[in-house]
């Protein structure tokens, strides 16, 4: 059987680094929750919106506050929070400050929360039953420990994450 031109640039799994790795696995997954929340009639949502709900799931913030914590200009965070304002996601709160507009995450972001946490739990069962448990869980524990030693632990739990850039 001949071979295809694309079979000679084909990637082999095996060969990439354990970055390379984590990168697509997390990458396909998060492709695949939003797949699933746009279903499930949560539209609009991006990738990125992700950075501003991990700022906002310990309660209202300032949109400076959230530029801040996201390392973008105070135009950039109000820009995505209207964004996801008209998109219903987050909603302004009350602020002691009348020049200070603070935001939080809407009922309807809440549960697009919830459902991408229960999108998340369904994949690591699938996970689970096609691989086993302990493998899983030493996968976890590794990944866990090389992110450790590369000194990205505490940014992700600090919710400190940056973006992409």
């Amino acid at each position: 059987m001949p071979r295809k031109k694309d079979d000679a640039a084909a990637v082999r799994l095996e060969s990439l680094d354990l970055g390379y790795l984590a990168l697509f696995v997390g990458q396909r997954m998060n492709e695949q929750v939003l797949e699933d929340l746009h279903a499930a009639g949560f539209t609009g949502l991006r990738h990125a919106h992700g950075y501003v709900f991990q700022h906002l799931l310990g309660g209202p913030r300032s949109i400076s506050e959230l530029a801040a914590l996201l390392e973008v200009t105070q135009q950039a965070a109000s820009k995505t929070v209207a964004e996801l304002e008209g998109l219903g996601y987050v909603e302004k709160t009350e602020s002691d400050d009348a020049r200070v507009r603070r935001v939080a995450l809407s009922t309807r972001g809440r549960a697009s929360v919830e459902k991408a946490r229960a999108v998340r739990e369904a994949l690591q069962k699938r996970f689970e039953r096609q691989h086993g448990a302990r493998a899983v869980e030493e996968a976890r524990r590794l990944l866990a420990d090389v992110l450790t030693s590369l000194g990205g632990a505490e940014a992700v739990r600090t919710r400190r994450v940056r973006a992409p850039r």
